[in-house]
């Protein structure tokens, strides 16, 4: 268990980060929510745009505080020659500079790597684009829709008589910057075994992520299936193609669970439990080839059953016979559940709801846990500028009026 005076994974470890929207924002948010100080830099009066992004009361959205949370905002505009200068001197006191503008535009804005290597020469620049910034669609600008589509991931959403769908959040953006965050570790942590035998060019020292290849990368064997045995997945809905019996089903009181009993000692001990013994013997449901052949009966045969018992009493019979189920939740259940709090996945954290008075509002606790239960959260997303005064005063010893002055040419601008 973490007590106050132990120090976090991160701490010592400075980050800036000059990226909007979600994907670089998220591989800020977990080196953050790990202990590193992350400076986040944003455009001086409007900020990032996901402030706005579903914002339903206030002047912030929940989105941002989320995304945001644990980090300093700086106001600082880089199109502008002074604000640029003050970037290029927070570089000398970084380890890391995370950025997901489309490429070519550091470099447009005489922020390129070269010239932020010169600045800092150990430093680890993250880059999260559409396309990567290699290849012949490099320049072209993308967002996680396009990427999860040509990824892969679309073709495998929704029903398979409908057109594709998509998950409902931004998943592309936040797998992209997963990948970013484990980037910039593995870099922090080889720089720190090579340091004293060894300096890394800066191609080694550039984390390279693309939108549509992060989401690929979690696209199982779809492309070994496809080479090896000229496979075409199939969107399957609530199925997953392949195996079965796994998908969701409805309840007596109107809710729904997920059942996946596809394990060929599992499927026996299932069909036992929903009262088909029959089901369980049967020598073409052994393995689960024969399952999926069946798969429609099968389906039948356990709604059948689900369909006549609450979800209490579902979940009940099926965790006394040992098979993988869970209910289908909503927002409101996760905040009553046990496990949830147990582990300290929801932290409240006091914000502006838009009501007037600051609330305590729940947020998403840090994952992976280390120790015993998730790392605490420190802070929701900062104000536009919360920290300008802080950090140029701190980092680069700027007196009032210069930081005064440098703020009033972003404002004039």
């Amino acid at each position: 268990m973490r007590n106050d005076s132990t120090p976090l994974p991160l701490e010592g470890v400075r980050v800036l980060e000059l990226g909007n929207y979600i994907a670089a924002p998220t591989a800020g948010r977990m080196l953050a929510d790990f202990g590193a100080e992350v400076i986040k830099v944003e455009r001086p009066e409007t900020g990032d745009e996901l402030r706005n992004w579903r914002l339903y009361a206030g002047s912030v959205s929940m989105l941002f505080h989320t995304v945001n949370r644990n980090k300093k905002s700086v106001a600082l505009d880089l199109k502008e020659p002074r604000g640029r200068d003050i970037v290029l001197e927070l570089v000398r006191h970084c380890d890391v500079v995370i950025e997901n503008f489309r490429p070519g535009t550091l470099e447009k804005w005489g922020l390129g790597p070269e010239t932020l290597e010169a600045a800092n020469p150990e430093l680890v620049l993250a880059r999260i684009s559409g396309f990567g910034q290699t290849g012949p669609l490099a320049g072209r600008p993308g967002f996680a829709a396009v990427a999860e589509a040509m990824g892969g991931m679309r073709d495998l959403v929704g029903e398979p008589d409908r057109p594709p769908s998509r998950v409902g959040v931004s998943i592309g953006d936040s797998i992209a910057g997963m990948h970013a965050a484990f980037g910039i570790v593995v870099s922090l942590l080889r720089r720190s075994m090579a340091r004293d035998t060894e300096s890394r060019p800066l191609a080694e020292r550039v984390v390279d992520v693309a939108l549509h290849e992060a989401v690929f990368s979690v696209m199982e064997s779809l492309v070994p299936d496809y080479l090896a045995h000229g496979v075409q997945r199939q969107r399957a809905g609530g199925r997953m193609e392949g195996i079965a019996p796994t998908n969701a089903y409805r309840c007596l009181d109107g809710t729904s669970v997920v059942i996946a009993g596809n394990g060929d000692s599992i499927f026996r001990r299932y069909m036992h439990a929903i009262g088909r013994p029959d089901l369980a013997d049967e020598p073409d449901l052994r393995t689960n080839a024969g399952r999926w052949a069946r798969r429609d009966e099968l389906d039948g045969a356990i709604e059948e059953w689900t369909s006549a018992h609450t979800r209490a009493e579902v979940l009940e019979a099926l965790d006394a016979a040992g098979v993988p189920a869970g209910p289908i939740y909503t927002a409101a259940d996760i905040c009553a559940d046990e496990q949830y709090r147990a582990r300290g996945m929801i932290q409240t954290l006091e914000v502006d709801t838009g009501s007037g008075q600051p609330a305590e509002i729940g947020f998403p606790g840090v994952v992976p846990v280390i120790g015993r239960a998730s790392l605490p959260l420190r802070s929701p997303g900062p104000g536009i500028g919360e920290h300008t005064d802080e950090v140029l005063r701190s980092l680069l010893g700027l007196d009032p009026d210069e930081i005064a002055d440098a703020a009033n040419q972003e404002v004039r601008r």
